[in-house]
């Protein structure tokens, strides 16, 4: 028995906001804007040495001075244009970077400003826009109001920011998309767009697009709130040729969303009401993330062709219904090639360990992954009497590859003291013989009898026949009261990331 440290682990992401709550999306997406790569908070200045009241800096080179500029506020680099003829031309021939929460007092981000503000923080933009002849290699609009009276602004945004050559845009309106206020079409006219983020908008009418139309250097998009059909997701997927993630955030429709691409590499779809997920011709795949919010649904989940997947969290056997192949996952489903996803090797699972129907689905769902090494289970909070068939599972359940010949690692989140977590735990004990460590966590508030209850069982489970001698088990006190899922999509689309389930 290792550790008993009850503190938080560093860089845990805060837990996942539910999808019945409108702006929970929005405000997950907030969190994860892309930073900035300039900032409101240094200044430039020029100090004089033994009153030496020389200007050194305008001395300098022009493409020092230059960079100088590009790397400032953009209210901040048109100001230099007053020091002096030698700065005067300078804002204009350097890249611009436009944030229009650094307009705002202070230039924090995430201030919704008062409408009047936020109509002058618009006029702004639309100056810069116009009088600086770009590129743009990055551009932040997220505090302006924009409503139907609006559209020929919008249009004129986009077609401005499309012929200067914006390369990363960060778009948010209001906290709820407007009805019949689309996005203006020649969105789908910047080629030079690397990373999209567009949230609580109306997506464009994709069948009205001219020939032609797409994001040809785009690799990463993030959709939130949006309201669109399946059919604007699979054409945004077919315009994208070197696409690499994918991010659907608190869809405002319900959705199919069918993943066909040769280049993506990461799909968030997190937070959104999904018929089904298909991920149907989709050779680069390395991560899968569905993250489901407060209000349950069933969603089919179907794996194609990724022989490339080796992430895949959160499954629900109680909501998810899987497909592999042309077979659908049923409960005593036999491991088989047609049956099997054997490339994935971090696997995350949220199980109701207290309802019979996802208890007997569990060995199906761990069937279909032969290859396991890392397994992530977060117990759900679950109401009504405990059921028995956690014991049948331990007995009578036939051998499951990934728990005999690959397992070693155990993550168990959200420990609650139900009899069905423990049958499961003693199950991986007696049978993972690759186990290398089993962490725990225990819920945090739990009454005085359940913990000592929930100490009695730990001291049976550590007694327990293990069949790793070299397993280490750990624990810790879980610091996501009600059940809340670690998770942080920042992280998730981060493919040098390891750890996107925020294991250790």
């Amino acid at each position: 028995l290792v550790g008993a440290d009850t503190t938080m682990l560093p860089g845990i992401a805060p837990e996942t906001p539910g999808l019945s709550d409108g702006a929970g999306a929005l405000e997950l997406l907030y969190a994860s804007f892309p930073v900035s790569p300039v900032s409101t908070f240094p200044s430039l200045c020029c100090a004089a040495a033994d009153g030496d009241k020389t200007d050194r800096v305008s001395r300098l080179p022009e493409d020092v001075l230059r960079r100088v500029v590009s790397l400032l506020p953009a209210k901040d680099g048109a100001r230099t244009t007053v020091l002096s003829s030698r700065w005067r031309g300078l804002w204009h021939s350097a890249p611009l970077v436009l944030v229009d929460t650094h307009l705002l007092p202070g230039g924090a981000a995430g201030v919704r400003p008062a409408r009047a503000r936020a109509g002058a923080v618009s006029r702004f933009v639309s100056a810069a826009l116009e009088a600086h002849p770009g590129p743009f290699p990055f551009a932040s609009f997220t505090c302006s109001f924009l409503d139907g009276a609006h559209r020929r602004v919008l249009a004129r945004w986009f077609q401005l920011l499309a012929t200067k050559g914006v390369k990363q845009l960060i778009f948010a309106n209001r906290p709820a998309p407007l009805p019949g206020l689309r996005l203006p079409s020649s969105l789908f006219s910047c080629p030079y767009l690397r990373r999209l983020w567009i949230c609580a908008w109306v997506f464009p009418e994709t069948a009205t697009l001219p020939r032609g139309a797409g994001f040809p250097n785009l690799r990463e998009l993030v959709l939130g709130r949006t309201v669109m059909e399946d059919k604007d997701l699979e054409f945004v997927l077919g315009v994208s040729p070197v696409l690499e993630i994918l991010v659907v955030a608190g869809s405002e429709t319900r959705l199919h969303a069918c993943l066909a691409s040769p280049s993506l590499r990461c799909a968030q779809l997190c937070l959104s009401a999904l018929d089904e997920v298909a991920v149907v011709d989709a050779p680069s795949l390395e991560r899968l993330f569905l993250i489901s919010g407060m209000t349950k649904m069933s969603t089919t989940v179907k794996i194609g062709h990724a022989p490339k997947l080796r992430l895949l969290g959160y499954l629900e056997p109680g909501m998810h219904i899987m497909q592999i192949g042309n077979t659908i996952i049923k409960a005593g489903t036999k491991a088989s090639a047609s049956t099997t996803v054997s490339s994935v090797q971090m696997l995350a699972l949220q199980l109701h360990f207290g309802v019979p129907g996802e208890i007997k689905m569990l060995p199906s769902f761990l069937r279909c992954f032969p290859s396991v090494e890392t397994l992530i289970v977060q117990s759900m909070d679950t109401s009504g009497p405990a059921t028995k068939l956690s014991v049948k599972f331990r007995q009578g359940t036939s051998p499951i590859e990934c728990v005999q010949s690959q397992l070693k690692t155990l993550f168990f989140r959200e420990l609650q003291g139900h009899r069905g977590e423990f049958h499961f735990l003693t199950f991986i004990a007696e049978n993972a013989q690759k186990l290398e460590r089993m962490y725990i966590w225990v819920k945090e508030d739990l009454s005085y009898p359940a913990k000592v209850s929930m100490g009695a069982k730990l001291r049976a489970l550590e007694s327990a026949n293990w069949a790793s001698r070299d397993c280490k088990m750990l624990f810790r006190t879980s610091k996501f009261p009600g059940g809340g899922t670690p998770f942080n999509l920042a992280m998730g689309v981060d493919l040098s990331f390891a750890d996107p389930f925020f294991c250790h």
